[in-house]
């Protein structure tokens, strides 16, 4: 026996004959649209036809490979980029090139050094002017993030290094003794800062690029063991995710030149 059920959806005929579902009446969406707008301001809602389309923009990174896997021609503006990878794997290297790209096209970069271990000359080499370039050496994580969050939103640089995650380290942490336990902080302060700074950097024209470190984890009989430092926030809350590592060493008869890097494009 075949049962056969009907379901007919109620609708409203509009002046000019078209049927509109009952609840979606245009006038009152306008009107609703209307109170938000005047509650929060201009553009916090709209329809999305209405949005016009805008390419979005980017900085070169040095490498004609890597700016066409990217697929706009370099890392885009206004988004959180996270660099990561083993130690001398060229993350601030590829960093460095970017800060170099954009002081070509007239931009201004910002270097916040937590490791304190930039190298001037290195930097001139690979193209950075140095003179131009700001650099602020902080304390502890909570200052450095209050720098990055300055700088974002003065919107008066085009890109911020924060060199690197792991060096971020929490005041209580720094202000306590050795050996005592501090679980999650960094991670806290990490996710509190980038839930900040996410909206601030999308509305502005700056790239912000973390730089980070492969930590192992304790313990992982099978996949991947590796894990980056600061949480889970940095993966989230990153556009773009760039995982780099050293493939091969450049070699001049027995002296080495210099290093082949691999970069991926996880995100």
């Amino acid at each position: 026996m075949q049962v056969i059920i009907r379901i007919d959806k109620m609708v409203k005929k509009t002046t000019k004959g078209e049927p509109v579902a009952d609840g979606k009446d245009g006038k009152k969406v306008d009107i609703v649209i209307g109170e938000i707008r005047e509650k929060f301001g201009e553009g916090m809602i709209m329809k999305l036809g209405d949005v016009r389309r805008v390419d979005v923009e980017s900085i070169p990174t040095g490498s004609v490979s890597l700016d066409i896997a990217l697929g706009i021609g370099g890392v885009p503006r206004g988004r959180i980029i996270e660099v990561y990878g083993p130690e001398s794997s060229g993350k601030t290297t590829l960093a460095l090139h970017i800060i170099a790209n954009a002081q070509k096209n007239g931009g201004t970069s910002a270097f916040v050094d937590a490791e304190h271990a930039l190298d001037p000359e290195y930097a001139k080499k690979i193209g950075v002017q140095i003179n131009d370039l700001l650099v602020s050496q902080p304390d502890t994580g909570e200052q450095a993030l209050d720098i990055v969050e300055t700088l974002v939103r003065s919107n008066a640089v085009d890109v911020v290094v924060v060199d690197s995650v792991a060096a971020l380290v929490p005041k209580a942490e720094i202000e306590g003794e050795m050996g005592d336990q501090h679980v999650g902080r960094q991670a806290r302060l990490m996710s509190q800062a980038l839930r900040k700074l996410t909206a601030i950097v999308a509305k502005s024209n700056v790239i912000v690029i973390f730089i980070n470190q492969i930590r192992m984890k304790i313990g992982v009989m099978f996949g991947n063991p590796e894990t980056t430092s600061g949480g889970q926030a940095l993966k989230f809350y990153s556009s773009v995710r760039l995982e780099v590592r050293r493939s091969a060493q450049i070699k001049k008869g027995d002296d080495v030149v210099g290093n082949r890097v691999k970069v991926k494009v996880v995100k």
